[in-house]
């Protein structure tokens, strides 16, 4: 899915030590994370809202699935001079994806689980909320389980012939208790047993807003907390929550923006 998007930008600021060189490194497409490095103390602007900067001078761009074609992106040096750079951004067609055979109350919840689906949500929300400073992202993304994709970024979907939201992930059919590996370092930051859509869910924080999501595993093998390392084992494919056969529905997020990590992770081995 990457192929032909994958694109290293380099642009060279005005010669000011404050400045210096700028690079962008990514997916310059709907769903994509672009990857830019400045020097340190800049201040990064993107269409008016600043961005988060590592320590190192590293930032982060995530194009939504319906993002504008174009977005600004504006540098300014401790001297205060600024430098405008227009970033252009492919869009794409998406496709309707139908599952029937789900459980009615997964699809329409009874009002009984509403409240669960809130608790849920306002956990997945806090951890999307964090802008850790650490670059745990800098080492790059590896697939986290291999297999047939049975659900794809974007897509629209109708469960049981009722069309629901786009799909905001990536799910990977995988015999249930496949080992499930971190695809980049990350901060531990969610671990819940059972959620009402997802059952047993686990949510990484990858630095700068940078999160990532694990669901509908048969087993969490990661405390809440910890640091893991790239390939560490995290989890377990299963099939637990709303689905209708074992797989990994993985997703990745900057703040609350929802991006695919297949372009992320790139090539499938």
């Amino acid at each position: 899915m990457s192929k032909g998007f994958l694109v290293l930008v380099l642009f060279l600021f005005s010669p000011r030590a404050d400045a210096g060189e700028v690079s962008l490194e990514g997916n310059f497409i709907q769903g994509g994370l672009v990857i830019g490095k400045t020097e340190p103390g800049n201040r990064v602007e993107l269409d008016g809202k600043r961005l988060a900067l590592s320590t190192d001078g590293r930032f982060l761009i995530g194009f939504g699935r319906d993002a504008p074609d174009q977005a600004v992106l504006n540098i300014t040096g401790s001297d205060g001079k600024s430098d405008r750079r227009t970033l252009n951004v492919a869009t794409r067609q998406y496709k309707v994806q139908r599952i029937d055979g789900l459980p009615a109350g997964k699809v329409t919840p009874k009002p009984e689980d509403v409240a669960r689906i809130k608790a849920d949500n306002a956990g997945i929300g806090r951890v999307r909320g964090l802008d850790t400073a650490d670059a745990y992202f800098a080492g790059g993304f590896i697939w986290p389980v291999t297999g047939p994709l049975s659900g794809v970024f974007g897509s629209q979907r109708i469960l049981n012939g009722k069309p629901k939201n786009p799909h905001n992930g990536t799910d990977i059919a995988a015999p249930e208790g496949t080992i499930i590996k971190a695809p980049s370092d990350a901060r531990v930051a969610l671990v819940n047993d059972d959620m009402f859509y997802t059952g047993k869910t686990l949510m990484l924080d990858h630095g700068l807003g940078l999160t990532s999501v694990y669901a509908h595993m048969s087993a969490i093998l990661v405390k809440q907390g910890a640091m893991v390392k790239k390939g560490t084992p995290i989890g377990k494919v299963g099939k637990t929550g709303r689905v209708t056969g074992a797989h990994l529905h993985w997703g990745v997020t900057l703040g609350r923006t929802h991006l695919d990590p297949a372009l992320i992770a790139g090539k499938m081995p």
